[in-house]
Formats: structure tokens, C-alpha cells, sequence
């Protein structure tokens, strides 16, 4: 090797640069690689997560309703129970004084809910209202 003609030869620091350079290349590749497949895994885990806390919310949901509509039951079953108290002492009242005229009078009270429904009265001996009249003829 002489050292008049450069440009044939290559100098240790040349290859040295050029192995330095590959080797790096390469750790880039590789680290790229590397990198891509751990961002792939913490990105599944993270959706993961997201899925489980998505699925715990809703069944927490499920159960707040579930038990809103046991406490609605629960207090409609209460308002049953007080209206059937009701009734039974109001027949406990009423037990051996239902006259005629009070027949007549819890008629005349419940016409005031029919709204707009036209009822005829066609009065009948002892003035009682006839209380099958809404029935049809069945043939």
C-alpha cells in the first residue's frame, strides 16, 4: 500500500466508521422492533383494562337499578297492604248499615269519575238507580 495513491486505500478509521455505523443501523432496527412490540402489548393491556372497568360500571349499574326496583316493590306491596286495611275496616264500618240510600249515594259519589262518559238515570221504584244498565244483550 503506498501512501501516494488515496484513493485506493481505505483507512482503519473508515471501517471502523462504516462497522460503527452498520452496528447502529442495526440497534435502530432492532430497538424499533423492540419497541413497536412493547407499545402492542402495554396497548392491549391498557384496552384490556378499559374493557374490564367498562364491564364492572355497567354491572354496577345493573345492580343499583335491580335494587331501586326491589324498594319500588317493596312500597308498592306497603300501599297494598294500607289500602286493604283500608277497605277492611271501611266494611268493618259499613258492616250492618249499608242501607238502600247508601248504595244510592256511593253510586251517585262514583259517576264523578267517569269523566266524560254520558250516563242516563232512569229512575225505578224506591228511587234506585238500575246498575246493570251498562250490560249489552247477549244473544
Amino acid at each position: 500500500m503506498s501512501k501516494n495513491n488515496n484513493d485506493s486505500v481505505i483507512s482503519f478509521g473508515s471501517v471502523l466508521f462504516g462497522i460503527f455505523a452498520l452496528l447502529v443501523i442495526c440497534f435502530l432496527i432492532f430497538g424499533g422492533w423492540y419497541g413497536c412490540k412493547r407499545v402492542e402489548v402495554w396497548s392491549a393491556e391498557m384496552t384490556g383494562k378499559a374493557e374490564l372497568a367498562k364491564a364492572e360500571q355497567n354491572r354496577n349499574i345493573k345492580i343499583a337499578e335491580a335494587k331501586a326496583n326491589l324498594e319500588a316493590e317493596k312500597l308498592n306491596a306497603q300501599a297494598e297492604v294500607e289500602r286493604a286495611k283500608g277497605a277492611a275496616k271501611a266494611i268493618e264500618i259499613e258492616n250492618g248499615s249499608i242501607t238502600p240510600t247508601y248504595i244510592q249515594y256511593l253510586w251517585v259519589r262514583q259517576q264523578g269519575s267517569l269523566g266524560d262518559k254520558t250516563v242516563i238515570y232512569i229512575p225505578t221504584e224506591a228511587s234506585l238507580p238500575i246498575l246493570e244498565a251498562g250490560r249489552q244483550n247477549q244473544q
